[in-house]
């Protein structure tokens, strides 16, 4: 079982959660973008910060597209995603156990 993959694949599934949650609790952007600008000045490099800024100032359909796509940049952004806890712990417990 190749971890690294899992993971990706786990961080797929619940980014497509939070871009279903996205239609019926949009106020989830206001949430990610306030943690994003927490991490400028921190450790974080100031290309994540600006990246993730740039996605969640998009229209929302376009947001839900990008959080879903399989390319190499969003599996690198999914890795430090601001809509963590975005989920309770039941529901990214149990589409963890789901995801292998």
């Amino acid at each position: 079982m190749d971890g690294h993959r899992t993971a990706e694949r786990r961080s797929l599934a619940y980014h497509q959660a939070i871009a279903a949650r996205l239609q019926s609790d949009p106020a989830l952007v206001d949430r990610a973008r306030a943690r994003v600008e927490s991490w400028r000045g921190t450790d974080t490099h100031p290309r994540w910060v600006e990246a993730w800024l740039a996605l969640l100032d998009r229209p929302l359909s376009e947001l839900c597209r990008a959080l879903v796509d399989p390319g190499e940049q969003m599996i690198a952004l999914r890795q430090m995603t601001p809509f963590a806890g975005a989920l309770d712990p039941r529901a990214r417990w149990a589409l963890w156990s789901q995801v292998r």
